[in-house]
């Protein structure tokens, strides 16, 4: 018996429960429980009290009949099924429940017994979440998602006793696991409660579309609008960081910018951003002194959210423009995970890499390029608290249908902040010589900007030809933007367009018949860029510059359907499973897995996840060696290492893509107290589908070298320099990086290696634009690789001259028939 009772809203108890991966989400259950959650009765509390206590007195969950005796109490009195809706493995009255196999499973009886829940149940005391002596199974809940992904099944309950959790999967290979504790039950009503309403016969069997599996899917979409509201906060986020530091270089008279690109302003407030969330993930996970006193009050970057939130409560936001100390923090922050902090009263490990490299974008401190941050005193933008506040909410807050949502970075997947950050891969920062316009679209990714003289010339051409301009531009349908266009502009609008205008009257007369068109920005103020300001505008769109996501499930089975008959001897030869055996370490440790278009790194995350599972089962096959270590977590935590430093490499046409696949591999392979791997000769900028294939080619000057012809005089020094570069790369291959005087000391070969490169690649520059500029015209051909030979000779020998000439036709070359506007 059970009755209906108010508890408190979903997002409180979902609290009472860990969560990891997605789950129900609060809008959905309160839509689907709008009257509460279902309670056990008092008579089924005390019930429950007094079986727990008589569980917990038992000696183990091995050979004593109480373990078991306490999971039934909870699938027939708790849970509520019956002999119709359960279906044993083995006898109901075994002593020891089984693990590798379901215990028991929860089935539909209207559709002929067919399981829709397994429960697999362990002895107590077994942990569900660690691994155990047979280190390549799994953990137990590891194993029930295999379990999941083997059979098709939606869900299965793993149990020890005392922790009963939900491990999930959707159909599009999404997973995640709800647990709930025992202990917690007597304690906290609404967890048990949860408990009864999700799992209980209610849930399961519930009617009208409202089944845990119902309600999963429903969230599952959610959840999806949700990363696109997040893609959307984080894009404007970065939008008001880029104009605050436009703002400062025109209020101090300019300077610090000068002759820096402007998409470089981009790609530095997105690296912020970066930055971010690779601490709020570091500090969750316990990887950064989160809890010291110090580092809480100085430089944690979970605690300052609450602060300034605290404070913009309390004294209103206005309190925080006038305030700047949350940017100087920062600053600080990011300098030490760079470089460490070494003091009695706080240590901590220098991370090195070029994520939080100082040096990267100096004037973020207030410094010129090329100085160094050692060496020279920072002079911190007045970026106000009210900005950093902002920052820190788009990333850890998520406003959306179902209300604000707290991410626990904690347990945020890696695919899920490629899938945010790489729609901001489509956009960039010009500088406006006339007056742009932000305007609505039906995402965040067709959020345009327009020159206000283009919408005149469309709009003096008949609303027909701005009606086309705006749907192509927006994706928004033409009726919506009739009705805008037709919307009359109230005092309010008026008031609010001539802030945004500065004041400039005729400004705001020739914007008025776009008004409604207009989207405004975080502050709601309506986004028009003045003439010298920059705006964020979308640049090439995910099919021109290489950038798309690539959903888990499909990364997953590709990347198993790839390495697995190149890890497993007998895959290829079509043997049966059981004959398959992994190869040894070393052989796995060899491969080279490359992705020539790796956007965020999808492909290569899940390579790091399959290569070190295969990699930790070959230890544990062959007997694992001094070096790897005994833990599992850490034993599985090397294994990811190594195969990032070793196996991995990737291309992307996009250098900011090149840093979000950097970040995501990092976030994958965290250690405490070791180092950022060093990836920059592992992840690369450049364009896959041009270049060089064979050094033969470089040598002899030809694309269609027949390796017979002598190669010309500088092709010695070439083949020189090239070998020079390689011994270094693989000194770096073969290093392992365990702090950063290991991290400084790949830096400079990888460094050499590209200085000895230099030549050989300003050759091959020239060689390929010599090959587009003649464009399939032999006799023209022939004559600009003559004209190359001779200039290489020179170039090799130091001719100063013959440098600027293969330069100048590399450039002429390599930009035929490009688009205008395009590098």
């Amino acid at each position: 018996m059970s009755r209906w009772e108010r508890t408190t809203s979903p997002a409180e108890w979902l609290n009472l429960i860990e969560v990891e991966g997605p789950f129900v989400a609060p809008s959905v259950l309160g839509d689907a429980y709008p009257q509460g959650l279902a309670a056990p009765s008092s008579e089924t509390r005390r019930k429950l009290r007094s079986a727990y206590a008589v569980w917990q007195e038992s000696e183990d969950g091995g050979g004593d009949p109480l373990h078991p005796a306490w999971l039934r109490f909870v699938l027939h009195e708790l849970l509520g099924y019956d002999d119709r809706t359960l279906a044993w493995s083995r006898r109901e009255d075994d002593t020891v429940p089984g693990g590798d196999e379901p215990w028991v499973s929860i089935v539909d009886p209207a559709r002929g017994g067919e399981s829709i829940l397994p429960v697999f149940a362990h002895a107590r005391g077994v942990s569900l979440t660690t691994t155990g002596d047979d280190a390549h199974a799994g953990s137990p809940i590891e194993r029930a998602m295999d379990h999941c992904k083997a059979t098709g099944a939606r869900a299965c309950l793993v149990t020890n006793g005392e922790r009963w959790s939900l491990v999930h999967r959707s159909a599009d290979g999404v997973g995640g696991v709800a647990s709930w504790y025992a202990w917690s039950w007597g304690p906290e009503p609404d967890a048990l409660a949860s408990f009864v309403t999700l799992l209980g016969v209610r849930g399961i069997f519930a009617r009208g579309g409202a089944t845990l599996f119902d309600l999963l899917d429903r969230s599952l979409d959610l959840e999806e609008e949700v990363s696109d509201k997040l893609g959307e906060q984080v894009l404007q986020a970065v939008e008001v960081l880029v104009q605050a530091i436009d703002r400062v270089e025109r209020t101090r008279g300019g300077g610090l910018l000068n002759g820096l690109p402007p998409k470089e302003v981009y790609e530095a407030a997105l690296t912020v951003m970066m930055r971010l969330v690779f601490l709020l993930a570091a500090e969750g996970r316990g990887l950064l002194p989160l809890g010291d006193p110090i580092y809480d009050s100085n430089y944690a970057v979970s605690t300052m959210r609450g602060e300034l939130r605290e404070r913009a409560d309390r004294f209103g936001e206005g309190v925080l423009e006038r305030g700047y100390s949350a940017w100087v923090r920062l600053l600080a922050t990011f300098r030490a995970v760079h470089a460490g902090i070494e003091h009695p009263r706080l240590r901590l490990a220098g991370l090195g890499g070029t994520l939080f490299d100082p040096d990267r974008y100096p004037f973020l401190e207030g410094r010129r390029r090329g100085t160094s941050w050692r060496g020279e005193r920072a002079q911190p933008l007045p970026i106000d608290d009210r900005i950093v506040l902002l920052l820190l909410e788009s990333i850890q807050v998520v406003r959306g249908p179902g209300g604000a949502r707290v991410i626990s970075f904690e347990d945020l997947d890696v695919e899920q902040i490629g899938y945010v950050y790489e729609g901001l891969l489509e956009h960039t920062v010009e500088r406006v010589s006339e007056p742009v316009l932000g305007l609505r679209g039906s995402s965040s990714s067709r959020w345009p900007t327009i020159g206000l003289s283009e919408l005149e010339g469309a709009l003096q051409r008949g609303e027909a030809a701005l009606l086309d301009l705006l749907e192509e531009r927006t994706g928004r349908s033409r009726n919506a933007l009739r009705r805008a266009l037709r919307e009359e502009p109230g005092e309010e609008a008026r008031a609010r367009l001539h802030v945004a205008c500065e004041g400039d009257e005729a400004l705001l007369e020739l914007v008025l018949p776009f008004h409604a068109l207009l989207r405004d920005d975080v502050w709601g103020k309506p986004l028009v860029h003045l003439p010298g300001s920059v705006a964020v505008v979308g640049g090439l769109d995910r099919r021109e510059s290489g950038s798309h996501y690539t959903p888990k499930a499909l990364t997953e089975r590709i990347v198993e359907e790839t390495l697995r008959p190149v890890v497993y001897e007998g895959v290829a030869e079509g043997r049966p499973q059981e004959e398959w055996r992994v190869r040894p370490a070393e052989e796995i440790l060899d491969l080279k897995v490359c992705d020539p278009a790796m956007g965020s790194g999808a492909f290569l995350v899940q390579a790091t996840r399959y290569l070190s599972d295969r990699l930790v089962e070959a230890w544990s096959e062959a007997g694992a060696g001094p070096d790897v270590p005994a833990d599992a977590e850490e034993r599985a935590l090397h294994a990811k290492r190594l195969v990032v430093e070793r196996c991995l490499y990737g291309v992307d046409v996009n250098p900011l893509a090149v840093e979000l696949a950097k970040l995501s591999l990092w976030l994958v392979t965290m250690s405490k107290g070791r180092p950022l791997e060093f990836l920059d000769h592992n992840l690369r900028h450049g364009d896959s589908l041009l270049g060089l294939r064979d050094l033969d080619q470089l040598l002899q000057l030809d694309l269609e070298p027949d390796g017979a012809t002598p190669p010309p005089l500088f092709g010695q020094a070439v083949r020189d320099a090239v070998q020079r570069a390689m011994d270094k790369r693989r000194q770096i291959r073969e290093m392992e990086l365990r702090d950063l005087v290991d991290v400084h000391h790949a830096a400079r070969l990888n460094d050499e290696a590209r200085r000895d490169l230099d030549r050989p690649k300003r050759v091959a520059d020239a060689l390929v634009g010599a090959a587009l500029r003649s464009a399939g015209n032999d006799r023209r051909y022939i004559e600009e690789r003559a004209v190359l030979m001779e200039l290489a000779d020179g170039f090799v020998e130091g001719d100063d001259v013959a440098r600027r000439r293969l330069e100048e036709l590399a450039r002429e070359g390599l930009s035929a028939d490009l688009p205008a506007g395009k590098p």
